[in-house]
């Protein structure tokens, strides 16, 4: 059996297993129990979901290793947590809802808890050492390729998680973080947003990536937006607890007004902006990426994107027709100046003003 919550990505991906079956009853997918149907199983989601099989004994690991090609998911780690850790968790997660954490910020701190406290097994949580931190680094993150990003975010979690739970265990003062990464943003040229923006047939589809480029948004702050944070008095549009627990305000032009005006009336979204199929139920982050992905592949667009691209694309046009930064740096929700500063060295106004001195030469 195959559970997940609600998502149309992985229910048209689960509808290619021959003979699979929808059960209302256990509101779960059967999926025959034959020979190489995990195998199948890992290549259809593969990039798309992890799949947890800790309760499936295998008798061949065979179509399990190739599908993974040497990477270490959460559900191999072998170890189990006790119940002295699973209460220290619990702890951990009603303290950083006493802090006002976000929801997200909460989950993923869990989430990376758990896999570390699985990965030093059988040392327990109590009895962890500065060497174990450097060891889930070398030898799961690094193994498996993950980002700075994540990495980052394990330190952050292990600090605070030592700090308040396991108050003189570690000393968090020696947990290194990595060295800061200094990647540009990638942005998309005026004439691919375009035909990224025209690609959907979908009204739903093309609102919404026409507000993440037209008000720079993030994934997770259009998919939050409500109908009341559109100010159509003050042509504002409000949005609520965004990263960092922020609010911000985002101007919108006449015609996005008309726009989102012609969308209202078309779908009549009640509880979110953007609902999914059920009324009242948040449209899906899965659903939103496969959107977008099926609007570069139409749009004939070449390149690795992703939503965020939308944003980024949003700050250098901006710049390039001339707004301040400092206006910018509102409009993104960035708390620090040197965030923003980062697209002045993608802007092509200037750098293309630049004559290459091979210019100069009599070739």
């Amino acid at each position: 059996m195959l559970q997940f919550g609600y998502d149309r990505q992985l229910i048209e991906l689960v509808k290619q297993v021959d003979d699979v079956q929808w059960d209302h009853s256990e509101k779960c997918w059967h999926v025959p129990d034959r020979k190489g149907m995990l195998g199948l199983l890992f290549r259809i989601f593969r990039g798309v979901a992890y799949l947890d099989y800790s309760e499936i004994k295998l008798t061949d690991p065979a179509p399990v290793a190739e599908a993974r090609r040497g990477r270490i998911f959460p559900a191999d780690l072998p170890g189990v947590l006790v119940a002295e850790e699973e209460d220290a968790l619990k702890a951990f997660r009603r303290w950083m809802d006493h802090c006002r954490y976000s929801r997200r910020t909460v989950e993923n701190y869990s989430a990376a808890l758990i896999t570390f406290l699985k990965f030093i097994k059988p040392r327990m949580a109590r009895d962890v050492a500065e060497g174990d931190v450097v060891s889930f680094v070398n030898d799961y993150i690094l193994r498996n390729g993950m980002s700075y990003a994540y990495q980052n975010q394990v330190v952050s979690a292990l600090k605070l998680f030592y700090r308040e739970i396991y108050k003189s265990v570690l000393d968090t003062g020696k947990l290194k973080r990595p060295r800061r990464e200094h990647r540009l943003p990638n942005v998309l040229a005026k004439e691919e947003v375009e035909l990224i923006l025209k690609a959907p047939l979908n009204l739903k589809h093309r609102m919404m990536l026409m507000m993440i480029y037209g008000c720079g948004l993030r994934r997770g702050e259009l998919l939050n937006l409500e109908p009341v944070h559109i100010d159509r008095e003050r042509k504002l549009l409000i949005i609520r607890e965004a990263k960092g627990m922020k609010d911000r305000v985002v101007p919108l032009s006449e015609r996005m007004l008309g726009k989102i005006r012609e969308y209202m009336e078309a779908y009549k979204p009640s509880v979110w902006l953007f609902e999914g199929q059920v009324r009242g139920q948040r449209y899906s982050e899965a659903s939103l990426q496969e959107v977008f992905r099926q609007a570069i592949v139409k749009a004939g667009i070449d390149k690795p994107a992703t939503l965020h691209w939308l944003r980024h694309s949003y700050a250098t046009h901006l710049l390039e027709s001339g707004t301040d930064l400092r206006y910018i740096q509102e409009l993104l929700g960035h708390k620090s100046s040197k965030t923003t500063e980062i697209y002045t060295h993608v802007t092509i106004r200037s750098i293309q003003k630049i004559r290459s001195p091979v210019d100069e030469l009599d070739i």
